[in-house]
């Protein structure tokens, strides 16, 4: 049976009239940069995550990008960002010849961790970026606590997590100053190509990036601020309104294959004690865990990755390979063990969480398709390999 990591075909199939029609509407307007579908995903995105301001913006990166330019980050700066997550979230500040400092994570959530962010601020610290990894929140009341008594602005990459909640019912990316999401298509919500948003509740910082992203153009051909091209495609934004209604129904069906998933280890006898650094056993699988399950809020989880830890990842990872199953490894190398971050002279020790994670992670199919006879046999599959 083959199993693949992410399938988008079903999605299409079932959303192709109202794609097609969309598409469409914009190839007939001709009317492909901005434009309305742009300022009504904007205000539909608004709507959705209860915030004040959004702002369509080319990428996941670039909406990072453009969050450090507005709080006018400047050169030796710092930024504090967990050293586990995708490259854009450290890429970002150095781009800016500001100064990534790497945080160790959470072993259990795999996001930032509160106590080593408070421990790495220094006067030169003006942002801290916490990284709804996987689809969960990070622990912002801690993050807001220590940032608010810092004075340290809060740029929170939610590109993985749009429509997670946090414990208090508040949706990631409307929590701090910034909110940056990706419409990468294999995001829980994605486009047919690179696509992102900003949010924020500031109108001041809304203004500015409204500007920034034109080449902080207002009005016309008039330059008050440097800016960059950040500006998003009608054609991203019209399919992007299609299949925003949908999305937490797609998010509930993920939850529900966890649940499966985790059904199924538990039967099998795989499943690991919760948050462990060390296997008691080679044929053991440590799970993922909604920490804000009993938060009472739907979407205390969105996986958008499921993964699980295992001490003979890479054995495992060409097992299932052979078995047809689509799995990957994120993130294999951490941003201290990067050979561009090497100028940092970050200690390898100092970060033993995130190692530890780059060295046994899995991620597991999840996609909201995927069938409970095709999780089965993942699980089946894994202790094929375990009992080998």
């Amino acid at each position: 049976m083959k199993v693949p990591l992410l399938d988008l075909k079903p999605q299409y199939h079932l959303l192709k009239k109202e794609i097609d029609e969309a598409l469409q509407r914009v190839v007939d307007s001709q009317y492909f940069i901005m434009g309305p579908d742009v300022a009504e995903l904007e205000k539909e995105i608004c709507n959705y995550l209860n915030c004040k301001y959004a702002v369509g913006i080319s990428s996941g990166t670039d909406a990072l990008l453009l969050a450090l330019m507005a709080i006018d980050l400047q050169p030796g700066d710092e930024v504090i960002v967990p050293t586990y997550s995708f490259f854009a979230t450290a890429g970002v500040v150095a781009r800016l010849n500001a100064v990534p400092v790497f945080t160790d994570i959470d072993p259990v959530t795999f996001n930032i961790d509160p106590k080593d962010f408070e421990s790495k601020i220094t006067p030169k610290t003006k942002a801290v970026i916490p990284v709804h990894l996987y689809g969960q929140s990070a622990e912002m009341d801690e993050i807001i606590t220590i940032a608010m008594k810092n004075n340290i602005k809060i740029i929170e990459d939610a590109a993985q997590a749009i429509g997670t909640q946090y414990k208090d019912g508040k949706y990631v990316g409307t929590i701090g100053d910034i909110g940056c999401f990706s419409f990468f298509p294999s995001k829980n919500l994605g486009g047919f190509g690179d696509a992102g948003i900003v949010t924020t509740n500031s109108e001041e910082l809304y203004q500015k990036m409204k500007m920034m992203r034109v080449h902080g153009m207002e009005p016309k051909y008039y330059h008050k601020i440097i800016g960059g091209n950040f500006r998003l495609d009608s054609i991203q934004a019209a399919v992007l309104r299609v299949k925003l209604p949908h999305l937490d129904s797609w998010s509930a069906k993920r939850r529900e294959n966890a649940d499966t998933y985790s059904k199924y280890f538990v039967e099998a006898g795989l499943a690991a004690e919760e948050g462990k650094l060390v296997f008691d056993s080679e044929n053991k699988v440590l799970l993922p865990k909604a920490v804000y399950k009993n938060s009472g809020f739907k979407n205390h989880h969105i996986y958008n990755q499921y993964i699980i830890r295992v001490e003979k990842r890479n054995g495992l990872w060409d097992f299932m390979k052979k078995k047809e199953i689509g799995c990957e490894v994120y993130y294999p190398v951490p941003f201290h063990r990067q050979e561009c971050f090497a100028y940092l002279n970050y200690k390898d020790e100092d970060y033993p969480i995130s190692n530890f994670a780059s060295e046994h992670s899995l991620a597991l199919p999840i996609y909201p398709e995927l069938t409970n006879e095709q999780i089965k046999y993942v699980v089946n599959s894994i202790a094929e390999f375990m009992k080998g």
